[in-house]
């Protein structure tokens, strides 16, 4: 099986070593290509062009223009010898475009996978990422050896557009839990506690969580490296309220939390881990 794949920001590189390391042949398009060199990757010149060359091709992008761009573009995926192939798009989307999209797939002949990604950098360096997957079943089990190379959790969820509404549902806890661990210790610290022992007590009580464990380190040392980005947190909690909106519910806390994340966006910080949210309280 040849694998095509496109995105190699903070989560798609490691995803890609780890396809490259496990023995297949994998070619990859990036916008900046010497930097796909850089990391030992082949490279091609377009989407258009690695779409003649896989059999399957992984996509984990910014955000559904990206995807959109990437897929249908002037010289996307669908300029090439794309039918009876797949695209796996690990995208946090917005769920009408996965819906669509896969659609219109479907009708000129190529199976697409709605297949976004639960984790960031360290349990994908380790092969322990989450992956949920919406679409045709039999193409599932196909490509399940596949993402055993990079995923522990491999669910499958049903339709497509349901992998994103998951998505979407974890991301809300994920930076609504953020948000307030982070006031919580910026609180503990202006009341005159230090800072490694309110993260103590934290971790042994309510604050207890998978959060907690891995985003503990970076807020005693200040170490906001990129490991999930405020963008794109900012995105997908604006893509989940929009959701919420169209559906006539309402994410009231998360619509704070929300502008929080879009304070830090405004301090320059949107590159920055989403843990950053820390430096607003401090």
């Amino acid at each position: 099986m040849k694998i095509g794949f496109i995105g190699l920001g903070t989560l798609g590189r490691e995803i890609a070593k780890r396809l490259k390391d496990s023995g297949f042949e994998l070619l990859v398009w990036n916008r900046t290509i010497d930097k796909a060199i850089e990391l030992g990757f082949d490279a091609v010149k377009s989407p258009r062009e690695l779409a003649d060359l896989v059999d399957v091709i992984f996509v984990i992008v910014f955000d559904s223009k990206a995807s959109k761009e990437i897929i249908f573009g002037k010289e996307g995926l669908l300029g090439g010898s794309i039918k009876g192939k797949t695209i796996v798009d690990m995208t946090t989307n917005e769920v009408d475009y996965v819906i669509e999209t896969g659609r219109g797939l479907k009708y000129v002949g190529v199976t697409y996978l709605d297949a976004p990604i639960l984790g960031s950098v360290i349990p994908a360096r380790e092969g322990k990422l989450t992956l949920l997957v919406g679409g045709d079943k039999e193409k599932f089990n196909e490509l399940y050896p596949v993402f055993q190379k990079f995923a522990k959790t491999i669910i499958h969820v049903g339709d497509i557009g349901n992998a994103t509404k998951l998505k979407l549902v974890n991301n809300v806890v994920l930076g609504g839990f953020m948000e307030v661990l982070a006031e919580a210790v910026a609180f503990g610290e202006k009341v005159g506690i230090n800072r490694e022992l309110v993260l103590e007590v934290l971790a042994n009580g309510a604050g207890k969580s998978m959060i907690l464990d891995v985003k503990r380190e970076k807020l005693i040392k200040e170490d906001f490296e990129t490991h999930f980005s405020v963008d794109l947190i900012y995105k997908d909690l604006y893509y989940a309220e929009k959701l919420a909106y169209e559906n006539k519910g309402i994410l009231p806390a998360i619509g704070l939390i929300k502008e929080l994340y879009a304070l830090c966006k405004k301090e320059g910080w949107g590159n920055l881990d989403f843990s950053a949210v820390y430096k607003l309280f401090r």
